[in-house]
């Protein structure tokens, strides 16, 4: 066996014991804070992200829990972003079909299972918006190596001054230590390459939330002075100091109280504001949607699922870009399961069986919720398509959650079937079916209707204009009745053409399984010209007598 080396890289002596002795993170001063965001400006931000480069976080951690505290849009995004990993299931598979894998993944399973693992996670994935999150791993003393818990650490608590991996900061060294081999999961997030500390999405969107902050300033600023109209007093010049005084009294009572006297000789005015009432545009709104929309991108990789304000189909370009967001889900799903396992199973399996076994897999699992109404008519659509007997019962009652009914018990097919359309309303279900149905019968109503069609007398129709008995008659219309029966005549024996050799078909008694395939051999060579024909000639005909008329 090679050297062996811990999440970090560093190599370590093989051991059968973990370290069970806690670093002592915990402290009072955790509570503290120095509110970094209080009067903050671009050049401020700037050098906090400069001393987050050097190693010193503590500014920028503190920073980061403020802006989620401060800005209810952001806290939503990124609530989003954690909770949609954190109601994912979780599986731990073996390593393969040994038995002592199978041994080896029971182990780590039912250890997990004892553990708080969502409190855990739930921590570690504050590295989205940090870029990196640890927590201690807590040792039980005894024969086995098992954990007893976990001492999750707040991220000012991790220092990387003069250092490439994290340092945790303790009561009795501020420079903070290095944890001890697996004493430490910490988790990374890796977004773009870079160092853990300019990883986090906290890091981007801090510029939006202190331009978000700018603008809501400035906008509580103006309905403070321009919320409620101007009281404008005046006075005439003869008016006396007294007079003068009483007014203003009057006016300051008037914000508050509503209410004031004052004398004839003197005047209130009310001075709304520019622009108050019309309201169209608002530089302020405008201003911190812009950043809300910036924020949402940079963590959900798209807007339409948080602003829908003014737009319309949104939700179906919301559904197509949730998409977007589940590749982000995948990435972080498999960065935490792979921290999980590398830095949870690795060492629970190596301190109790060897670190020469292998790991059992932790996975999270994403399944996307079955669209049965479309999954419905796939089925249908099989089984009018002729797979109907490839596909078992038992799917359909698995797939869509039916039910098997229990001996004698009343199911659907059992309720009476609704009526046809066109159905004699005296007609009941569950009647036996009338005598001269099914094939044979068919075929005998087929025959004599193609053969109508192909050798219908026109002759005998009635015509398309109704002429009426009267002296308001114009002579024309006979003529026009006249191309109409003629127009009628070509068509049926352009129809009596092109239905012959189905015609033929029927006359030579088929089925209907050889009619179907027959028609759809014979479809290309039906002889459609003759209608196009009789068409064209009517139309040519309808427009010359038209011509005719007007110049008569």
């Amino acid at each position: 066996m090679g050297v062996l080396v811990d999440q970090f890289g560093r190599p370590f002596p093989s051991s059968k014991r973990p370290e069970t002795r806690e670093l002592g993170v915990v402290s009072i001063r955790d509570r503290w804070s120095s509110y970094p965001s209080a009067g903050l400006t671009p050049p401020r931000l700037a050098a906090i992200f400069q001393a987050a480069d050097v190693g010193d976080v503590y500014r920028q951690a503190e920073l980061f829990e403020e802006m989620e505290e401060k800005d209810g849009h952001l806290l939503s995004v990124m609530q989003t972003r954690r909770l949609a990993v954190l109601g994912l299931e979780s599986q731990v598979e073996a390593a393969s079909d040994a038995p002592e894998d199978a041994k080896i993944a029971d182990f780590c399973r039912e250890h997990l299972e004892d553990l708080e693992l969502d409190a855990l996670m739930t921590h570690l994935l504050g590295a989205i918006g940090h870029g990196y999150g640890g927590a201690e791993i807590l040792w039980q003393s005894g024969a086995s190596a098992l954990i007893k818990g976990f001492q999750l650490i707040h991220p000012k608590n991790l220092t990387f001054i003069d250092s490439l991996t994290p340092k945790v900061v303790t009561e009795e060294n501020r420079m903070g230590v290095e944890p001890r081999p697996f004493q430490l999961v910490y988790h990374r997030y890796a977004a773009r390459s870079g160092h853990d500390t300019r990883n986090g999405l906290l890091r981007v969107v801090a510029y939006m939330f202190l331009f978000k902050n700018f603008a809501l300033k400035d906008w509580v600023t103006f309905n403070e002075i321009f919320g409620m109209p101007l009281r404008l007093g005046k006075y005439d010049p003869s008016a006396s100091k007294e007079d003068i005084a009483a007014l203003k009294d009057a006016i300051r009572s008037l914000g508050s109280d509503a209410a004031g006297v004052i004398s004839k000789s003197t005047e209130i005015e009310f001075v709304e504001a520019a622009g108050r009432l019309t309201g169209s545009y608002n530089p302020y709104e405008v201003m911190a949607d812009f950043c809300n929309r910036e924020m949402s991108k940079a963590v959900l990789g798209q807007t339409l699922t948080t602003d829908t304000k003014g737009s319309t189909g949104t939700y179906a370009a919301g559904k197509v870009q949730a998409d977007v967001r589940r590749d982000l889900v995948e990435a972080d799903a498999k960065a935490i399961a792979k921290t999980i396992r590398l830095q949870l199973l690795r060492p629970l399996v190596g301190y109790n069986f060897g670190w020469d076994k292998k790991v059992p897999g932790f996975t999270l699992l994403i399944q996307d919720a079955p669209d049965l109404k479309e999954d419905s008519e796939v089925v249908k659509n099989l089984k009018e398509a002729g797979f109907g007997k490839r596909i078992p019962l038992r799917y359909a009652n698995e797939h869509f959650g039916i039910p098997e009914p229990k001996e004698g018990e009343e199911t659907l097919g059992d309720a009476p079937e609704p009526p046809e359309p066109g159905a004699e309303r005296g007609s009941q279900a569950g009647k036996p079916a009338p005598p001269g149905t099914g094939e044979a019968a068919a075929m005998k109503l087929l025959l004599p209707l193609f053969a109508g069609l192909a050798g219908r007398d026109v002759r005998t129709a009635a015509p398309l204009t109704l002429i009426p008995q009267d002296a308001q008659v114009i002579r024309t219309q006979g003529e026009l009745d006249h191309l109409t029966l003629a127009a009628l005549e070509a068509s049926a024996q352009a129809d009596a053409q092109m239905l012959a050799p189905v015609l033929e078909l029927l006359e030579r008694g088929a089925s209907l399984e050889e009619i179907r395939s027959r028609l759809l051999t014979l479809y290309p060579e039906l002889a459609a010209g003759g209608q196009e024909e009789a068409l064209y000639q009517a139309m040519v005909q309808a427009n010359l007598r038209g011509r005719l008329g007007h110049e008569q």
